[in-house]
């Protein structure tokens, strides 16, 4: 009788383990999926201000009008 109940807790404790593991793996996908949408999204959003804005600098940094 013993046997059978260490068994049953075995076989919930994998239950358990499986259907975390299919929750993560379905949160990962999602969260995946979702990031790669937002960033076609915004790709294709893109406005010649946002692709030409630095096009020629010699320096990395975009402040403009800051010196005298």
């Amino acid at each position: 009788m013993t046997e059978t109940l260490d068994s049953r807790e075995g076989c919930k404790t994998f239950r358990v383990v499986g259907w975390v593991s299919v929750v993560l793996g379905i949160t990962a996908l999602g969260v995946y999926i979702g990031h790669e949408l937002r960033s076609r999204y915004k790709f294709r959003r893109r406005t010649p201000y946002d692709i030409f804005a630095h096009a020629g600098d010699s320096v990395p940094t975009a402040e403009y009008g800051v010196g005298i």
